[in-house]
């Protein structure tokens, strides 16, 4: 890993492939109803494990999950879930499996975009946590999405598994007010 001297919040400081998701990745505004697909299967087959292993094997699900195209992932049948337990470069759990197809044929019979969903549920900007331990599992505004998104027939998408997804995809910067990241500097990313 490469060294510099810039301040980063320290869930990022163990390997490089954290360091540079944080660096890149974390926090920063995402948008697109397939990209956003993406992080919401990945948040939920981390449920229960490190994000290290999800990051390891994510160009192996993506290969596995045709770059998480919805209406290609919606399509997938009996063949394709069997194929998918049977790929060790991903999490083979036949329940978070089931879900990623079941929630893809959701998405895309949603009655409004994926990305506006998830987007109406972004809080009002908030100052940085001045440390870790004030960054919250959940918020009222995670409560109040997996809420909606269950009601729409999502699966795996608890309170804690939606402030992940808000974290991930910029609706909620919880980057530690000394960290150097910049959301709103695109230099990095």
């Amino acid at each position: 890993m490469t060294q510099d001297t810039l301040i980063r919040c320290p869930w990022s400081l163990d390997s490089q492939i954290y360091r540079d998701y944080h660096d890149h990745e974390w926090g920063r505004p995402l948008h697109g109803n397939d990209a956003l697909f993406e992080r919401l299967c990945l948040e939920a087959f981390q449920s229960g494990l490190s994000w290290i292993t999800i990051l390891r094997k994510r160009p192996a699900f993506r290969e596995a999950f045709a770059g998480f195209a919805i209406d290609r992932v919606a399509e997938f049948g009996d063949a394709d879930r069997e194929r998918l337990l049977a790929d060790a470069g991903i999490v083979r759990n036949r329940a978070k499996i089931d879900a990623c197809i079941a929630n893809a044929v959701v998405a895309r019979d949603l009655d409004i975009d994926l990305d506006e969903l998830l987007w109406s549920f972004a809080p009002p900007a908030r100052p940085r946590p001045r440390k870790i331990t004030e960054i919250p599992a959940t918020t009222p505004e995670s409560i109040a999405l997996a809420k909606e998104l269950k009601r729409r027939g999502f699966r795996f998408v608890g309170p804690t598994t939606a402030y992940a997804l808000m974290q991930a995809t910029g609706m909620v910067d919880d980057h530690l007010a000394e960290c150097w990241v910049d959301i709103g500097d695109d230099t990095a990313g």
